[in-house]
């Protein structure tokens, strides 16, 4: 059995496990007759699992790059909402002159987008309420207030989670790195012996 294992005891703040530097492949393999097959097994294994990480991971960070725009623009909307709301609030306190008043009681026209390149016109009437697609088919009626304390609250859990994914990114592919340079000089080590093993008998049969 190797001395040392192919991953080390040390793991980064999610837990995937740090890739060893192998300084002495000799000492690592047990002395200068063991076996290779079945350490570089090890490593291959290992750089596979760092790679379907790297994948997962990737796949995870195009996924929140691509869904935090919209949590963002979805609450850049909502408070906007907010703000219109509450200036005219604050119109009626005031007790603005009978036009003002007026406009600030029509309701907003917007245009909202129904495909890529397709949008249509709209007018919002103020009730105080919006609803929130939460995925998976399922829209949900919230007040105002409600509404942007979930959208900031989502918009700061996905941006967390973006950048602890990107560190980990960062972190699986140096582990890949080490992972792939122990297994080169592993083999590398296994090619020289070999070759000085077959040369040496060579040079014994020639004697």
């Amino acid at each position: 059995m190797p001395p040392i294992s192919v991953f080390g005891e040390e793991k980064n703040p999610r837990g995937i496990p740090n890739a060893p530097f192998i300084g002495n492949i000799e000492e690592y393999l047990g002395g200068p007759d063991g076996a290779v097959e079945g350490p570089l097994k090890d490593l291959q294994d290992a750089i596979a699992k760092y790679r379907y990480m790297d994948g997962s991971l990737t796949q995870r960070r195009k996924g929140l790059e691509d869904k935090i725009p919209d949590i963002r623009k979805t609450l850049h909307m909502v408070e906007f909402l907010q703000t219109r709301r509450e200036g005219k609030q604050k119109a009626e306190e005031d007790d603005l002159e009978e036009e003002d008043s007026e406009t600030s009681k029509k309701p907003l026209t917007t245009t909202f987008e129904l495909n890529d390149t397709l949008y249509a016109e709209a007018q919002l009437e103020d009730t105080g309420t919006v609803y929130l697609w939460l995925g998976a088919n399922v829209m949900l009626s919230y007040t105002i207030p409600d509404a942007i304390a979930l959208l900031r609250s989502k918009l700061s859990a996905a941006e967390t989670s973006l950048k602890t994914t990107i560190e980990d990114l960062e972190f699986i592919r140096e582990q890949l790195t080490v992972m792939e340079v122990n297994t080169a000089r592993m083999y590398n080590w296994d090619v020289k012996r070999r070759r000085e093993r077959r040369s040496a008998a060579e040079k014994l049969k020639g004697s």
